[in-house]
């Protein structure tokens, strides 16, 4: 009888376990979200693509709460999976790079570092690698436009224009940081036009484009003053590091009371160098975790700082195949990163003097032939490949005259 009764009263109890919710209804974190409106920046409150710090924060967060940040592909572009290579001539670069945010983060003021640990990244099922005129590594080998478009899962990319080929997914902020104070701002604007002035390449403020347009734009408050946010400075920006993957902590010094984050430039997966320009850009949605760390930011000044544990384990490759260079090239020529320097000096010489990035071009450049031998392909895939997948390595920076750089490509991608 006692046996009946446990039995007769069980599906009372089972009824009411189902009445309470399931695990996915509990909830332990608090979460700030910042969403992405309308098809570009332009459309998007939450979006600007100029550094200033003037730019408003969009949301004030807790150190500790977890910040979703919802990103747009770098180029802010129209691209899409059947895209062709004259469809990147339509590409507007005044818009680069479309940011999520700012965030001001609570109780963080000028001169603490704001920890920024990256705890996810979902994926957009679309990305792509383009190859812009004027723009890369080796702009000079290939002045033409292209594209590969790829299918995005959690596990792995693949393209039709790199048959064959799969890219594991190792996901990172391409381009993520802090507002710059007014101090920066002048600095780094005066030091760019100085660069400029003596033939370097440099990008000045381009009120065209940029947003917000109440600050940035051609009628902006600060038209003059806003900075491009392709090169990457010390608060951090479009560093391109492939190894901040999730479980990593990024380090920036906060410039202004609240730091403002910002997040944006996704990258699916990207080679060491990020050689053609792009690595494979997407959408995505970005979570982090804030922790300020009161006063430290006079222990970076040369940029930001990042740790982790054993996550740059998985990036190195199970079979790879590497190629060694150094400084030299032929009599006459004068690299394209010279060029704005005096040539007389550098045209005739054969042998350059501790130039990492003439190493860097001659060895990236052997490992696109031999790419192009052993896989039949394209040079031009063979760059796109190495852009996604290969890593530059400095080798040595004491062996005078020739430093080495080493081009490193993992193979397993890849079926012949």
């Amino acid at each position: 009888m006692k046996r009946f009764a446990v039995l007769a009263a069980l599906p009372l109890a089972i009824a009411a376990f189902s009445a309470s919710a399931d695990t996915t209804d509990v909830k332990t974190q608090s979460r700030a979200v910042v969403k992405k409106m309308g098809a570009h920046c332009a459309n998007d409150a939450n979006c600007f693509n100029r550094y200033h710090p003037a730019i408003k924060p969009v949301l004030s967060a807790k150190p500790g709460q977890l910040i979703t940040f919802e990103t747009r592909d770098a180029l802010d572009s129209d691209l899409k999976i059947d895209s062709v290579p004259k469809d990147v001539l339509a590409i507007d670069l005044n818009l680069v790079h479309p940011l999520t945010g700012p965030v001001s983060i609570e109780g963080a003021v000028r001169g603490d570092v704001l920890a920024v640990t990256l705890i996810d990244i979902e994926p957009d099922e679309y990305g792509y690698t383009t190859v812009v005129p004027g723009f890369g590594f080796l702009r000079d080998r290939f002045p033409d436009p292209f594209v590969a478009n790829w299918k995005l899962t959690r596990v792995d990319a693949t393209s039709d224009q790199l048959p064959g080929v799969r890219i594991p997914f190792n996901g990172f902020m391409g381009t993520v940081g802090v507002l710059p104070g007014a101090a920066e701002v002048d600095a780094w604007e005066a030091r760019e036009a100085q660069l400029a002035k003596a033939g370097g390449v440099a990008l000045p403020p381009q009120p065209t484009g940029a947003l917000p347009a109440a600050v940035c734009g051609p009628n902006g408050s600060n038209k003059d003053k806003c900075l491009r946010t392709i090169p990457p400075r010390e608060n951090g920006g479009n560093m391109d590091v492939k190894h901040m993957v999730v479980g990593t902590t990024l380090l920036l010094p906060c410039f202004v009371d609240g730091c403002g984050l910002f997040i944006g430039d996704v990258h699916y997966a990207q080679g060491d160098g990020e050689v053609a320009g792009t690595a494979i850009e997407m959408g995505a949605k970005v979570t982090v975790r804030t922790e300020v760390r009161k006063g430290m930011a006079s222990m970076m000044k040369a940029g930001p700082h990042f740790e982790g544990g054993s996550q740059l384990k998985k990036l190195e490759p199970d079979v790879f195949h590497a190629t060694v260079a150094y400084p030299l090239k032929k009599a006459g020529e004068v690299p394209p990163q010279h060029k704005y320097l005096n040539g007389d000096k550098i045209a005739p010489l054969t042998n350059l003097s501790e130039d990492l990035t003439s190493a860097a071009r001659a060895s990236l450049n052997e490992m696109i032939d031999w790419l192009s031998k052993t896989y039949s392909w394209s040079p031009v895939q063979a760059y796109v490949y190495t852009s996604v997948a290969c890593d530059l390595r400095i080798s040595n920076v004491v062996d005078v005259p020739n430093y080495a750089v080493t081009t490193i490509c993992p193979l397993e991608n890849i079926r012949k």
